[in-house]
């Protein structure tokens, strides 16, 4: 069985869905700090001016976890974000496919920004066909360290195979994975092409980016540039 592990974000790039679509089991890290200005509370679409960024307003007490962080509702953020969306990619051929669930959830009022980002991680995965289970890490009670937490939560799901994130590499004590008889595989993730509105092609946006324009061909594309996992 095969588990990855990652930290919530919002609306979350092609690197993020292709982790989940090679894994048994995906588990939302939640439940560690929260790091602001960074992908859990932003992330980027095309324009017809270049990218931009699309960032819930949050309340932010150092050091919350992820899951404690609340959402600044004095901002107008969510007439924003799907004005910004129906803008931009109102044109595009999928882009009413998913208008009555963008409008949903833009008109709700969210205060978890943890809960919102998974709504909507769960939404776009399904949408584009991938299976794979989730899980939080909030479930349970896991190390603080990096690679002992990793590797609780392998053994809580019951995986043998962790797969990493290039990333992780950087921090990932592999000895102790080897110790404990469970593989690891590295992703490796190259940015496909697609077609695009607005001209040259700007590789690593948000997944709703490729959603709007290939619709349900969006996971063959994410899968086209994929190397196995060594």
């Amino acid at each position: 069985m095969i588990v990855a592990v990652h930290q919530p974000q919002y609306l979350p790039w092609l690197g993020y869905f292709d982790k989940m679509d090679r894994c048994d089991l995906f588990v939302f890290l939640d439940s560690v700090q929260f790091k602001k200005n960074e992908w859990q509370n932003r992330n980027r679409i095309k324009t017809a001016g270049g990218w931009q960024y699309l960032t819930v307003p949050v309340l932010h007490r150092f050091p919350q976890s992820i899951l404690d962080v609340q959402i600044d509702n004095h901002a107008d953020w969510a007439r924003k974000h799907l004005q910004a969306l129906t803008v931009h990619y109102g044109k595009a051929p999928h882009f009413s496919d998913h208008l009555p669930f963008l409008q949903e959830v833009y008109t709700g009022r969210w205060e978890s920004l943890c809960e919102l980002s998974l709504y909507l991680t769960q939404y776009l995965a399904a949408s584009i066909g991938i299976r794979a289970k989730v899980a939080r890490s909030s479930e349970a009670q896991f190390n603080d360290e990096p690679t002992e937490r990793l590797i609780e939560i392998c053994r809580w799901a019951g995986a043998d195979i962790y797969l990493a994130g290039a990333g992780g590499f950087n921090y990932m004590r592999l000895d102790r994975f080897q110790q404990e008889g469970i593989r690891v595989l590295r992703q490796e993730f190259e940015a496909p092409i697609y077609p695009q509105r607005y001209g040259r092609f700007e590789p690593n946006l948000s997944i709703v980016d490729l959603l709007f324009n290939c619709g349900p061909g969006s996971l063959e594309v994410i899968r086209s540039t994929r190397k196995e996992a060594a």
